[in-house]
């Protein structure tokens, strides 16, 4: 299943691309699902639908969305629905947990009383990545598109199946789950429940989630759409969220510049904001293209509202400022500019992480990472005993060294052309010796 995510500069117009790229999707044939997690009524309004709601009965028997409405042939709509998946969880989590809670003597939470916590919101999500790709064969969609967060919360969401796998290996490691044979044992000794098995319990299936969620996002199926109405501050903040996706090994499949205003007009107000929006779109064209496709969308003079008759028109300013053009209404009129998702690659990518010899020659080991729109002033690299911490803005990963540059020293860094170029010295200790 191709899956799609939306992101961009905050007030870009996130919700309508993710439209008009689920519509796009369905004119292909492609039966397609719309996700928001947008709270507040915006994806309803913009949609012209009714509230998505979660259908009755117990949220642990649904799917951690709401009832999907059907937008237009082969389309469907759909909110991820926070607050029965946070009961959900939690009350689950308190029925596994059962006999440790009966040892402390806690009293478990009602099922009423359980309220979301701040963060929730990212879990939530993750998890409807997981499950829509689980459908059973038939009944599912072709295409996932998911309405996301400003581009830096993206960017920290999609790290956090990483992160958090990475604290439970040091919290609970593998390695002393060998005593679990034990406890059995020590159990009828005490006389008590061990509580440390359900803990371990947990733990495991946590792990288990996570690394598929984390599967879902380091998949070739899985691509970006950044959003941006061009200008001179959302240049930058794109240049940190396109770092931060690098960073994270996200594939930014578009770049959709969005509201585009019409040039040659005779108002000078009108010709300013225009000729700054040009300015902008070109610096776009140059930094991505033709590596990544820039799209262009026009401003309609109005926030759209609902699907719309591609055959409906409404008016777009001409040059001398009357209605002498004519553009199609709604949101399918943004569709045939915004394009369906690519295609699924038959063949994974290479690792862009690649480990250049230069033994012969320099004496070291070139690490490649590709970072564009990285600049030196924000950039950070800390060495961890196996590990690379490389920083990257506000956004940190830790990256596993590979297996010959753990018995090398790191003996310098450079940012040059996009690509962060590591490199390693030997440590004559480590280094296996010649005979």
């Amino acid at each position: 299943m191709r899956t799609v995510l939306v992101t961009g500069t905050g007030g870009a117009g996130r919700t309508t691309v993710a439209a008009a790229t689920a519509l796009a999707a369905a004119r292909e044939g492609q039966r397609t699902l719309l996700l928001t997690a947008d709270p507040d009524g915006t994806p309803e309004a913009l949609l012209g639908i009714r509230a998505l709601r979660s259908a009755p009965g117990r949220s642990a028997d649904r799917l951690p969305w709401s009832v999907p409405v059907e937008l237009a042939p082969g389309v469907w709509a759909a909110r991820i629905i926070t607050d029965e998946w946070f009961r959900s969880e939690l009350t689950a989590l308190q029925e596994r947990g059962h006999g440790l809670l009966d040892l402390l003597g806690a009293t478990p939470l009602d099922d009423e009383e359980l309220t979301p916590l701040p963060g929730v919101e990212s879990l939530a999500l993750l998890r409807a990545l997981r499950a829509a790709q689980t459908a059973p064969p038939g009944t599912g969609w072709d295409v996932l598109v998911v309405d996301m967060p400003p581009a830096p919360d993206t960017v920290a969401l999609l790290a956090l199946p990483e992160q958090l796998r990475r604290y439970l290996r040091r919290l609970l490691p593998a390695e002393r789950q060998a005593a679990r044979a034990l406890r059995p044992m020590l159990a009828q000794l005490a006389g008590v429940p061990m509580p440390a098995q359900k803990l371990y319990e947990t733990a495991e299936r946590w792990e288990r989630e996570l690394a598929a969620v984390q599967g879902v996002i380091e998949s070739e199926a899985t691509t970006v759409r950044l959003v941006v109405e061009p200008g001179p501050l959302a240049d930058r903040a794109l240049r940190t969220a396109r770092a931060g996706l690098a960073l994270h090994g996200c594939r930014v499949e578009a770049v959709i510049a969005n509201r585009l205003l019409p040039t040659g007009t005779s108002d000078p107000w009108l010709a300013a904001l225009s000729g700054q929006q040009q300015d902008a779109l070109k610096e776009l064209y140059e930094q991505w293209a033709p590596a990544v496709p820039v799209r262009e969308l026009p401003h309609l003079g109005r926030d759209p509202h609902g699907v719309g008759d591609p055959r409906g028109t409404e008016p777009r300013p001409g040059a001398d400022g009357v209605d002498a053009q004519r553009a199609p209404a709604g949101l399918a009129a943004l569709a045939g500019a915004v394009g369906a998702p690519g295609a699924r690659p038959d063949r994974p990518a290479p690792d862009p992480w690649t480990v250049e010899d230069r033994l012969a020659d320099d004496g070291v080991l070139l690490w490649r990472l590709p970072l564009p729109g990285a600049d030196r002033d924000g950039l950070g690299l800390v060495r961890r005993g196996d590990e690379l911490i490389v920083s990257v803005g506000p956004f940190h990963r830790m990256l596993p060294l590979p297996s010959a540059l753990r018995r090398c020293t790191v003996s310098g860094a450079g940012l040059r052309d996009g690509w962060l170029q590591v490199r390693f010295t030997p440590d004559p200790d480590l280094w296996p010796k010649r005979l």
